[in-house]
């Protein structure tokens, strides 16, 4: 089963901007075909930027919620891989939560460690569109 843990950027995307490729791959999720999962701390700070930013989009990532699920944060000691202080407990939820993929529009951070899995433990770290190209193959 595929399952995809959505960063903070991805979560936030997706509530901003209904018609674009984070909020697809959520619809697309509905059928079945992956499960999509994120972590009380991406879903703070993707909440925490939208009342800064778009509040208006704080309802749509209510509705979000409904279809994308909470798994257990994770203290970031549990990540080997060379992240600032902030990302490594995210990565590490992923980690933890078995993750097949990581999506992220960090490339600042996450950007050394994309389509790499195997310097990352399996989980293939992806934006958004790239994990859409490689599905649609």
């Amino acid at each position: 089963m595929i399952r995809l843990f959505f960063d903070s950027n991805v979560l936030f995307t997706a509530a901003h901007n209904p018609e674009g490729k984070a909020s697809l791959v959520i619809e697309l999720s509905a059928p079945g075909g992956w499960e999509v999962v994120t972590s009380a701390y991406c879903l703070a700070e993707a909440r925490l930027n939208l009342e800064r930013k778009h509040p208006a989009a704080l309802r749509r990532l209510s509705e979000i919620l409904r279809t994308v699920r909470l798994v257990p944060d994770v203290t970031g000691e549990r990540c080997t891989l060379f992240l600032p202080e902030k990302d490594r407990p995210v990565f590490a939820s992923a980690q933890r939560c078995k993750a097949t993929h990581f999506l992220t529009g960090d490339q600042r951070h996450f950007g050394p460690y994309m389509n790499k899995p195997k310097d990352t433990m399996g989980i293939v770290v992806q934006a958004v569109g790239d994990f859409l190209s490689d599905i649609a193959k």
